[in-house]
């Protein structure tokens, strides 16, 4: 398995832009699909957006499409969500996951087994 450290959460104001770093320990980082989840508070945990492993494609749920936008750094074994125009209910936990290597790119939660610790994001004026 590969740990997982998020890091860049924060109060933002509505409106402005935050962006998030995952950072990944242990070998053959680039072969996995990584992804972007969130909870508010007394919710479930959502799919935010995704990366595969090969090919820079990606997947952003409706919620945030036009809005956020998922990247990786093999090199630096990071992935990265730049969340911009951020509104009050893109508040929650970011959590960042791996999935299996070599994995299609998917958006379930189960297919992500490595997790980091969550970082609070929280948008209010």
């Amino acid at each position: 398995q590969v740990q997982l450290v998020e890091s860049g959460g924060g109060l933002v104001q509505p409106g402005g832009s935050l962006r998030l770093s995952c950072a990944a320990s242990g070998r053959s980082f680039s072969s996995y699909p990584m992804a972007w989840f969130r909870q508010a508070p007394g919710k479930e945990r959502e799919f935010a957006a995704s990366i595969a492993w090969v090919g820079g494609i990606t997947r952003c749920a409706d919620s945030v499409k036009g809005r956020f936008t998922v990247s990786r750094d093999n090199a630096k074994k990071t992935v990265y969500l730049q969340m911009n125009s951020l509104r009050p209910e893109d508040t929650a936990v970011y959590y960042c996951a791996a999935g299996r290597a070599f994995a299609a790119l998917t958006s379930t939660e189960s297919d992500f087994g490595s997790w980091g610790q969550g970082t609070q994001v929280t948008v209010s004026s």
